[in-house]
């Protein structure tokens, strides 16, 4: 039996969930200051720097999520925190990267999946803001979602090789003596992006089809309840 959108409840995380993600988070910035304070003795003011701004990058969500233009539903910022701290702290900082060949493949199919369902939330906005006269098929939104989420991945490898260009760092993985391996990183990295940006994409066109309740469809419904100037003239 098909669903409309404003059947597809959004159930408020529990209390003891709520606890948790600011928890999770606690703990995240204390294993980075702990960090800090380590290669700050160091005197790796590069490193030190750069465990700064993740820790902003992390903590801004909760700390101006109040004076943000839009509420973005919490699901959502746990998740992006969580993708944060494991593409760049462990990533880069502690070189989860370098220890594990499948960790680079893993975060950017993430990426994919992440900026897929950010598309989805996107293109409704703009599909059922009633001072935008924007009304898209289902597939078009599905390709608007696979699309964004591709061009948004290609983004971040720019940022990659400019951080190596300017401030010489190696977020390309370039192996010494062998300079192509960053362009095969690129490459790789744009083709599970891809993917993954393919995946949701297709799960957001099924569900879209059939107007069955998906998490995505949560994700908009609580959206659309905690924005509710977004989608009036």
């Amino acid at each position: 039996m098909e669903k409309s959108l404003a059947e597809c409840e959004y159930k408020e995380p529990a209390k003891a969930a709520v606890y948790l993600r600011y928890g999770l988070l606690i703990f995240l910035q204390l294993l980075m200051a702990a960090e800090l304070v380590v290669v700050s003795f160091k005197g790796e003011l590069q490193s030190a720097f750069f465990i700064l701004m993740i820790m902003t990058i992390t903590i801004a969500p909760i700390v101006f999520s109040k004076r943000l233009p839009v509420n973005i539903p919490p699901d959502f910022q746990a998740l992006v925190i969580i993708f944060v701290f494991a593409s760049l702290f462990l990533g880069e900082i502690q070189g989860f990267y370098l220890k594990f060949w499948w960790w680079d493949i893993v975060l950017h199919i993430s990426s994919g999946l992440l900026l897929g369902i950010f598309g989805f939330l996107l293109v409704y906005v703009l599909n059922e803001n009633s001072r935008i006269r924007v009304y898209l098929h289902i597939g078009f939104v599905a390709l608007f979602a696979f699309l964004f989420a591709v061009a948004m991945g290609a983004l971040w490898e720019i940022f990659e090789f400019s951080m190596d260009h300017f401030f010489g760092t190696n977020m390309q993985k370039i192996m010494p003596g062998n300079p192509s391996s960053g362009l095969n990183d690129t490459m790789w990295d744009l083709i599970v992006d891809t993917l993954g940006a393919l995946v949701i994409s297709f799960l957001g066109w099924w569900y879209m089809r059939q107007r069955e309740c998906s998490f995505i469809d949560a994700w908009i419904q609580k959206f659309i309840e905690k924005n509710p100037r977004l989608f009036h003239a």
